[in-house]
């Protein structure tokens, strides 16, 4: 009977040490897809990319002469 509470215990923490692996590998950036960014170049884009607008330059403010 003992032998089955040591056989739960050991299971537990193999359990918990595998769901901390899985958690530490997903937020490395293990499971990030490589194949990806080859086929994104292929999509085709309905709009084409806005250009951006330059920005406005401030002139200094005319003085009246008295």
């Amino acid at each position: 009977m003992s032998s089955t509470f040591y056989l739960i215990g050991i299971g537990f923490f193999v359990g918990v040490a595998a769901w901390f692996l899985f958690i530490w590998a997903v937020k490395s950036g293990q499971f990030d897809d490589p194949e990806a960014p080859k086929y994104r170049m292929l999509d085709d884009d309905d709009e084409p990319a806005k250009a951006a607008k330059p920005p406005r330059l401030r002139t200094p403010a005319k003085r009246k002469s008295p």
